[in-house]
């Protein structure tokens, strides 16, 4: 297995300082936002690999909302009479949220499509977003995340069964319609990881957990969790699935 000092070496060499957190060891502050109608598959897959790598290195994480109640997966397009989902803790509000949060994650679901209500969470990003050294986003979380602004000029990619929609949201940014997962780490700017639909959340996180914790760490939680990773990020069957393109504006 890697030593932690052969970690620290990598990431030293790895990247561009662009903000004032430490960037000499890996991240080990993670929050992750949601909002009414989340994709359970995006929070809880990322989260259970973080879990497993919580239990190899010290990391910590909250997990944020508009309020403290507990926060729903269920949907507008919920059957009717059907009480099918599941709720999540919030352990902060976006007005009392940590000052040194280092990794942003960015879940999807249809809830991203309802904006008013994932107003108070765009907000938040904007205001959040300076100050962290890594984005992931999951599915449709990079459409709420385009609709900021803040991946104007970047490149990223989402849902394919939704992307006309993810698109719509940013329509200055880098549409990249078969990839499995996108690493955008333009220098000097803040290295912004987006993922495919649902399920490539689980491959998403775990390049991530690669890059920077290392293929030991990451290869041994995959086998732990019984899950064959895709390591190509270009894999993608599901862009030919949903016809997905992009034809950037002049």
């Amino acid at each position: 297995m890697l030593t932690y000092s052969l970690l620290l070496i990598g990431v030293v060499f790895s990247g561009i300082a662009i903000s004032s957190q430490n960037i000499t060891s890996p991240p080990s502050k993670y929050g992750i936002v949601v909002f009414p109608g989340f994709q359970a598959l995006d929070v809880f897959g990322p989260l259970d690999v973080l879990n497993m790598l919580s239990l190899e290195v010290d990391i910590d994480l909250v997990v944020l909302a508009a309020t403290k109640d507990p926060v729903s997966t269920r949907t507008p397009r919920a059957r009717p009479g059907t009480s099918f989902a599941e709720s999540l803790a919030i352990t902060h509000t976006f007005e009392d949220a940590p000052k040194d949060l280092e990794v942003l994650l960015i879940p999807g679901g249809y809830g991203t499509r309802v904006l008013n209500q994932t107003a108070p969470v765009r907000e938040y990003i904007k205001k959040v977003f300076p100050n962290l050294r890594y984005v992931i986003t999951v599915c449709t979380g990079a459409g709420l995340f385009a609709r900021t602004g803040l991946l104007d000029g970047r490149r990223a990619t989402g849902n394919k069964k939704y992307w006309d929609w993810v698109v719509s949201q940013g329509p200055k940014v880098q549409w990249v319609p078969k990839a499995r997962w996108v690493e955008d780490e333009t220098a000097g700017q803040i290295p912004i990881w987006t993922s495919s639909g649902v399920s490539a959340g689980l491959d998403v996180t775990f390049a991530f957990v690669k890059k920077h914790y290392g293929e030991d760490i990451a290869s041994g939680i995959a086998n732990t969790l019984e899950y064959e990773r895709h390591l190509d990020s270009t894999w993608d069957p599901f862009s030919a699935v949903w016809n997905a393109t992009w034809n950037p504006k002049s």
